[in-house]
Protein backbone atom coordinates (compact mmCIF):
# COMPACT_ATOMS: atom_id res chain seq x y z
CA UNK A 1 0.00 0.00 0.00
CA UNK A 2 1.02 3.47 -0.83
CA UNK A 3 0.10 6.88 0.16
CA UNK A 4 -0.02 9.87 -2.13
CA UNK A 5 0.56 13.32 -0.04
CA UNK A 6 0.64 16.59 -0.56
CA UNK A 7 3.40 18.85 -1.50
CA UNK A 8 3.50 19.61 2.22
CA UNK A 9 2.63 17.68 5.04
CA UNK A 10 2.72 19.16 8.54
CA UNK A 11 3.13 17.45 11.86
CA UNK A 12 2.77 18.98 15.18
CA UNK A 13 1.44 18.12 18.95
CA UNK A 14 3.33 18.65 22.14
CA UNK A 15 6.67 16.89 23.47
CA UNK A 16 6.95 13.24 23.12
CA UNK A 17 3.17 13.31 21.49
CA UNK A 18 4.52 11.26 18.66
CA UNK A 19 4.62 13.09 16.29
CA UNK A 20 7.86 12.51 14.91
CA UNK A 21 6.91 8.31 14.87
CA UNK A 22 3.77 9.41 13.00
CA UNK A 23 5.70 11.54 10.43
CA UNK A 24 8.35 8.37 9.95
CA UNK A 25 5.39 6.96 9.39
CA UNK A 26 3.49 9.02 6.58
CA UNK A 27 6.98 9.06 4.91
CA UNK A 28 7.35 5.07 4.94
CA UNK A 29 3.83 4.53 3.45
CA UNK A 30 4.65 7.08 0.82
CA UNK A 31 6.52 4.28 -1.01
CA UNK A 32 8.81 6.84 -2.23
CA UNK A 33 12.50 7.32 -1.44
CA UNK A 34 13.06 8.90 2.39
CA UNK A 35 15.25 11.95 2.40
CA UNK A 36 15.47 13.01 6.73
CA UNK A 37 16.69 16.76 7.37
CA UNK A 38 18.14 17.04 11.00
CA UNK A 39 18.26 20.48 12.78
CA UNK A 40 19.62 19.34 16.25
CA UNK A 41 22.94 19.61 16.90
CA UNK A 42 24.58 17.75 19.59
CA UNK A 43 25.71 20.69 22.17
CA UNK A 44 25.75 18.04 25.00
CA UNK A 45 26.01 14.45 25.82
CA UNK A 46 22.40 13.80 26.56
CA UNK A 47 21.38 15.72 22.86
CA UNK A 48 23.98 13.35 21.55
CA UNK A 49 21.98 10.39 22.97
CA UNK A 50 18.98 11.23 21.77
CA UNK A 51 20.09 11.95 18.40
CA UNK A 52 21.59 8.82 18.39
CA UNK A 53 18.01 7.17 19.54
CA UNK A 54 16.65 9.16 16.80
CA UNK A 55 18.51 7.51 14.18
CA UNK A 56 18.33 3.93 15.44
CA UNK A 57 14.64 4.07 15.63
CA UNK A 58 14.54 5.50 12.43
CA UNK A 59 16.80 2.69 10.90
CA UNK A 60 19.42 3.23 8.03
CA UNK A 61 16.95 3.31 4.88
CA UNK A 62 17.00 7.10 5.17
CA UNK A 63 19.36 9.61 3.29
CA UNK A 64 20.10 11.60 6.33
CA UNK A 65 21.05 15.49 5.75
CA UNK A 66 22.62 17.66 9.02
CA UNK A 67 21.07 21.01 8.72
CA UNK A 68 20.85 23.28 11.90
CA UNK A 69 20.28 26.32 9.78
CA UNK A 70 20.20 26.98 6.18
CA UNK A 71 17.41 23.74 4.66
CA UNK A 72 17.73 25.08 1.23
CA UNK A 73 20.38 23.15 0.27
CA UNK A 74 19.23 19.79 1.03
CA UNK A 75 15.71 20.24 0.13
CA UNK A 76 16.91 21.88 -3.64
CA UNK A 77 18.58 18.38 -4.13
CA UNK A 78 15.33 16.67 -3.54
CA UNK A 79 14.25 14.19 -6.13
CA UNK A 80 11.14 14.56 -7.74
CA UNK A 81 10.04 11.18 -6.62
CA UNK A 82 10.84 11.35 -2.82
CA UNK A 83 9.76 12.99 0.21
CA UNK A 84 12.21 14.65 2.46
CA UNK A 85 11.32 14.89 6.29
CA UNK A 86 12.30 17.80 8.52
CA UNK A 87 12.62 17.17 11.86
CA UNK A 88 12.37 19.42 13.75
CA UNK A 89 11.20 23.06 12.77
CA UNK A 90 11.07 24.20 16.08
CA UNK A 91 15.26 23.39 16.70
CA UNK A 92 15.77 25.20 13.57
CA UNK A 93 14.12 28.44 14.80
CA UNK A 94 16.09 27.77 18.34
CA UNK A 95 19.07 27.99 16.24
CA UNK A 96 18.26 31.13 14.40
CA UNK A 97 16.79 32.48 17.56
CA UNK A 98 19.42 32.00 19.74
CA UNK A 99 22.32 32.53 16.55
CA UNK A 100 20.46 36.24 16.69
CA UNK A 101 18.96 35.79 13.10
CA UNK A 102 16.67 37.74 11.17
CA UNK A 103 13.67 35.50 12.15
CA UNK A 104 10.85 36.56 9.71
CA UNK A 105 13.51 36.31 6.50
CA UNK A 106 14.54 33.04 7.81
CA UNK A 107 10.85 32.25 8.08
CA UNK A 108 10.09 33.63 4.28
CA UNK A 109 13.12 31.41 3.31
CA UNK A 110 12.25 28.42 4.50
CA UNK A 111 9.03 28.66 3.13
CA UNK A 112 10.17 29.80 -0.13
CA UNK A 113 12.51 26.32 0.00
CA UNK A 114 9.69 23.98 0.70
CA UNK A 115 7.77 25.49 -2.38
CA UNK A 116 10.82 25.03 -4.49
CA UNK A 117 11.68 21.58 -3.50
CA UNK A 118 11.05 19.09 -6.34
CA UNK A 119 9.75 16.33 -3.96
CA UNK A 120 7.06 16.03 -1.19
CA UNK A 121 8.55 17.64 2.26
CA UNK A 122 6.85 16.65 5.79
CA UNK A 123 7.75 19.01 8.75
CA UNK A 124 7.82 18.15 12.13
CA UNK A 125 6.99 21.51 14.50
CA UNK A 126 6.23 21.56 18.48
CA UNK A 127 2.95 23.31 19.86
CA UNK A 128 4.37 25.42 22.24
CA UNK A 129 1.89 27.93 23.32
CA UNK A 130 -0.41 26.17 25.23
CA UNK A 131 0.87 26.51 29.01
CA UNK A 132 1.64 30.04 31.18
CA UNK A 133 3.24 32.95 29.64
CA UNK A 134 7.02 32.55 29.99
CA UNK A 135 8.30 35.01 32.62
CA UNK A 136 10.83 36.16 30.51
CA UNK A 137 11.44 38.31 27.31
CA UNK A 138 13.63 35.42 25.41
CA UNK A 139 10.93 32.95 25.81
CA UNK A 140 8.14 34.93 25.13
CA UNK A 141 9.90 35.76 21.84
CA UNK A 142 10.44 32.35 21.11
CA UNK A 143 6.72 31.24 21.61
CA UNK A 144 5.22 33.81 19.90
CA UNK A 145 7.65 33.44 16.76
CA UNK A 146 7.58 29.42 17.06
CA UNK A 147 3.32 30.29 16.80
CA UNK A 148 3.62 31.93 13.62
CA UNK A 149 5.74 29.71 11.67
CA UNK A 150 3.51 26.88 12.71
CA UNK A 151 0.62 29.19 11.36
CA UNK A 152 2.28 30.33 8.18
CA UNK A 153 3.55 26.48 7.70
CA UNK A 154 0.19 25.19 8.08
CA UNK A 155 -1.47 27.86 5.55
CA UNK A 156 1.34 26.26 2.76
CA UNK A 157 0.39 22.94 3.62
CA UNK A 158 -2.58 20.59 2.09
CA UNK A 159 -2.30 18.10 5.19
CA UNK A 160 -1.75 19.73 8.67
CA UNK A 161 -1.92 16.66 11.52
CA UNK A 162 -2.14 17.02 15.29
CA UNK A 163 -0.26 14.03 17.27
CA UNK A 164 -1.48 13.97 21.24
CA UNK A 165 -1.00 11.08 22.82
CA UNK A 166 0.36 9.12 19.52
CA UNK A 167 -2.92 9.70 17.74
CA UNK A 168 -2.97 11.63 15.20
CA UNK A 169 -5.93 14.31 14.45
CA UNK A 170 -6.28 16.07 10.56
CA UNK A 171 -6.55 19.65 11.39
CA UNK A 172 -6.26 20.36 7.31
CA UNK A 173 -6.77 17.93 4.62
CA UNK A 174 -7.95 14.55 5.38
CA UNK A 175 -5.68 11.58 7.04
CA UNK A 176 -4.28 9.07 4.80
CA UNK A 177 -5.33 5.37 5.67
CA UNK A 178 -2.60 4.28 8.07
CA UNK A 179 -3.78 0.74 8.47
CA UNK A 180 -1.91 -1.42 6.30
CA UNK A 181 1.44 0.05 7.39
CA UNK A 182 3.94 -1.16 9.80
CA UNK A 183 4.53 0.89 12.97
Amino acid sequence: MQIDLPHLTLVTGGARSGKSRHAEILARATGLPRRYVATAQALDDEMADRIAQHRADRGGDWETFEAPLDLGPALAVAPPQSVTLIDCATLWLTNHLLAGHDLPAAMAGLRAAIAACPGRVIVVTNEVGWGIVPGDALSRQFRDEQGRLNQRLAQDAGLVVAVMAGLPLALKGALPDLSAVPA
